[in-house]
């Protein structure tokens, strides 16, 4: 990549019972702005924070959809449903679906969310953990699985890990001027108004010409080792995001 930033657009809790009413907004300022992004799609959602709207009857064939366009679809765990208080490997959650439980338990609840995708003839391009929790068995059971890409670590750069998983980070929850490196810009569009889809719209424009999206990433990095200064440079970002909290 040329030495600017690349930035990547994530949306979470993408499930039957979203905000419909802001997603399909949301969906034509990304087909207009021609942005490719990374859809973190629920299998069974169990989450009560998460039913906001009546559950859309053709939500499979609308994932069917995004992906056939080139969008990337993201396995968000299995229920969404919190049963630990693990922060995980990434520290910016104390509460997790996965991290905390035993490597069997795990591999099985990944297991069944790749097998509903498959039941509905979607493809699993990466996971994306929900609440940002996952610990080192997540990693095995996710190698086990053949699920090779995962999006979310506060580096710079992706970087492969001795488990053979591609991290693609995940460090900003809104879009701002970033040095070079690839940012992932992460949106949770439930609580969103209009205050939030214009936002979003002028960011589609402004930084219209950074946009990447998942395939190019893990064609550029896909044999990248991390450095030695990425821990510090993770450490660093947690840190600031704990003060900025």
């Amino acid at each position: 990549m040329a030495w600017a930033p690349a930035y990547l657009v994530r949306f979470d809790d993408i499930c039957p019972t979203m905000a419909w009413s802001v997603w399909d907004r949301v969906e034509a300022l990304l087909v207009e702005a021609g942005v490719r992004p990374i859809l973190a799609v629920v299998p069974d959602n169990q989450d009560p924070e998460l039913m906001v709207e009546a559950a859309a009857p053709n939500f499979w064939a609308r994932v069917r959809g995004w992906q056939a366009r080139g969008w990337s679809i993201g396995l968000h765990g299995y229920q969404h449903r919190y049963v630990t208080r693990a922060p995980g490997l990434v520290g910016v959650n104390a509460y997790s679906e996965l991290a905390g439980l035993g490597l069997g338990e795990q591999r099985e609840k990944l297991a069944r969310g790749l097998d509903l995708f498959r039941a509905q003839d979607v493809r699993a391009d990466l996971f994306v953990a929900p609440a940002h929790s996952f610990d080192a068995s997540t990693l095995v059971a996710l190698a086990e699985l053949g699920l090779h890409t995962l999006s979310d670590g506060l580096f710079v750069l992706p970087h492969r890990d001795e488990h053979g998983l591609l991290w693609v980070p995940q460090q900003l929850w809104r879009f701002r001027p970033m040095p070079p490196g690839v940012w992932t810009v992460c949106h949770h569009l439930n609580g969103w108004g209009e205050v939030e889809l214009q936002r979003l719209q002028a960011d589609l424009h402004s930084y219209r010409a950074f946009f990447s999206d998942l395939p190019a990433v893990q064609a550029r990095f896909h044999d990248r080792r991390a450095t030695g200064l990425a821990q510090p440079i993770a450490w660093a970002a947690r840190r600031a995001l704990e003060l900025r909290r």
